[in-house]
């Protein structure tokens, strides 16, 4: 695991630096991250670099660990070239993806911010939380008061809070290497299906093929019933994945250098 191969180190390297860059400079490094598509902080490099940035520690040890764990078995069958190649897709794939179905939820969330502003009820005011901030503290007693007293300034402020949390959703930005990681997970699998992996949270073996298949159908779940508070872009890590496969399916044809 721990015999790295150039790629592979460099690929850590330049993440290690990135990071500790990030604690050093702070916010001066945050335009490195992939803002949504319309905002005034989005640029077209960001789908780059954000895949060198992390939220924190543990974010950056995980998405290492995996690549130093799995990256080197596949740059030893590829090449440095290829692997490089192979994680760089992946990564500007899965935040194009991510962004794609973050584009569309933003539009559903003006849909309902819309809706609020040509109806403010109480009910659209409660749906809008409910649907888009849970978490958020005394919406619902906001709700309540907006529907005993309409008044003019409780009408303004509603809408002061529901236009706040839709521009703030666009401050929002992805960052990680996760996206790459999932890459190389599916990249693993697909060429080493039957390899026995011990994780940390199963006592017991599994083959790689089975891992990367329910870490997939985990990561559709989370991502299809989000939770309140939950902040991972599971939809940037199957897109990882699928952008993986469609890779390996494509250059299968030459098997020269595939296996």
């Amino acid at each position: 695991m721990f015999n790295l191969t150039p790629a592979v180190r460099n690929i850590l390297l330049i993440n290690v630096l990135v990071f500790v860059a990030q604690q050093v400079l702070g916010d001066q490094t945050i335009m490195l991250a992939l803002f949504p598509v319309g905002s005034p902080n989005y640029q077209p490099w960001q789908f780059l670099t954000y895949m060198f940035m992390h939220g924190g520690f543990m974010h950056i040890l995980f998405n290492m660990f995996a690549l130093i764990s799995f990256g080197p078995l596949l740059e030893m069958q590829w090449g440095a070239n290829r692997f490089l190649t192979f994680w760089l897709i992946c990564g500007v794939g899965a935040g194009v993806l991510y962004s794609g179905v973050r584009y569309y939820e933003l539009d559903k969330m003006n849909q309902a911010r819309m809706e609020f502003r040509q109806d403010p009820s109480s009910g659209n005011y409660a749906d809008f939380f409910r649907t888009y901030l849970p978490e958020a503290e005394g919406y619902r007693e906001n709700a309540r008061i907006l529907q005993e007293s309409p008044t003019p300034a409780n009408i303004a402020q509603a809408t002061e809070n529901v236009d706040g949390i839709y521009n703030q959703s666009f401050n929002v930005p992805m960052l990680g290497a996760s996206g790459a990681v999932f890459g190389i997970l599916m990249a693993f699998a697909y060429l080493f299906p039957n390899t026995e992996l011990m994780l940390l949270f199963i006592p017991f073996p599994i083959k790689a093929k089975y891992m990367v298949f329910g870490y997939a159908a985990f990561e559709l779940i989370q991502g299809v019933y989000r939770v309140p508070g939950d902040t991972v872009a599971h939809f940037a890590h199957l897109g990882g994945m699928l952008i993986g496969f469609i890779v390996l399916k494509i250059w299968e044809r030459s098997r020269g250098q595939f296996y």
